[in-house]
């Protein structure tokens, strides 16, 4: 008995930076944000607690605040498809046996170290300005430049090519699960005449929807909470096309200093991932095959 406690207290010990840094980091935050949201929090000057005004104030008169989760939901449905599915294309072609294969698999995902840093962001405002290198090669061509960050119409689409050019995390684990698909699957369907894309969508994609379900799930959560493409490439604009949700909820904590209405708005958005989250965990019952059940 005594080993095994002494066996407890070992393991205790080893969590305890973390559990340590969970605690202040993220719990007693998170704590105090459901607190906040309750309160007219500034920063400067005395808290009152004031209920629900601020959700019902974030949804009755809050215009920015529906504009915010409209741009939102567009940039996940762009962002997160885009990348689950340049992810798979590109592991199904670096899952070859060609020489020097290691070398393109590392090219291909050096893209999702530098993810997300600023320096990328302002990269990719260089690359897509009227006069930048983007239109300077379809100008060669001859297709007219285009406003990549200036147009309404095209400008969220731009920010999210950001996200997607960062494929390289998911693009890893669909490897990891194509090394996983034992190769007495492909054998025995080529040996009853299927071809490359039967064995695809039959073999291939059935054996790697627990992947795709992972992926889907945090790159869904990321995309919801993005924040830095597009504060630094097009802070909000042209005319509040690219105004993502956690853009809004950083001006209003640390532009305006209203941090109680931004700890509402950070609530309502965990709300929103949890309700989304949950919704693919109940539709995945129907989708998503493991190995005993393909």
């Amino acid at each position: 008995m005594r080993a095994k406690q002494n066996i407890s207290y070992t393991g205790l010990l080893y969590i305890l930076p973390w559990l340590g840094g969970f605690l202040i980091l993220q719990f007693v935050p998170l704590v105090n944000s459901l607190w906040y949201s309750v309160t007219n929090f500034q920063l400067i000057g005395s808290t009152k607690f004031v209920g629900f005004k601020n959700f019902i104030d974030i949804f009755t008169t809050d215009a920015q605040f529906w504009n915010s989760l409209k741009v939102t939901f567009l940039f996940v449905l762009i962002a997160v498809p885009l990348k689950i599915l340049f992810a798979l294309i590109i592991a199904v072609m670096l899952n070859q046996k060609w020489g020097g294969i290691n070398f393109f698999r590392t090219v291909y995902y050096m893209p999702s170290i530098l993810g997300g840093s600023i320096a990328i962001s302002v990269l990719w405002r260089f690359l897509f300005m009227k006069q930048g290198v983007v239109n300077q090669m379809i100008a060669v061509i001859g297709m007219p430049a285009l406003d990549w960050l200036g147009n309404p119409k095209i400008a969220l689409f731009t920010v999210s090519l950001v996200t997607v050019w960062q494929f390289g995390s998911s693009m890893v684990l669909f490897l990891a699960g194509l090394k996983q698909i034992p190769e007495s699957l492909y054998e025995a369907a080529r040996i009853d005449g299927a071809g490359p894309m039967r064995i695809f969508f039959r073999i291939t994609l059935p054996m790697l929807t627990p992947i795709v379900f992972f992926n889907l799930i945090m790159q869904m959560i990321n995309a919801f909470q993005e924040f830095t493409t597009a504060f630094v490439i097009t802070q909000g604009g042209p005319l509040k096309s690219t105004y993502l949700y956690g853009l809004m909820l950083y001006e209003q904590g640390f532009k305006f200093f209203k941090m109680g209405y931004a700890s509402a708005l950070s609530w309502i958005l965990f709300g929103i991932i949890f309700f989304f989250t949950s919704l693919t965990f109940k539709s995945s019952e129907s989708w998503v095959h493991y190995g005993d059940t393909v």
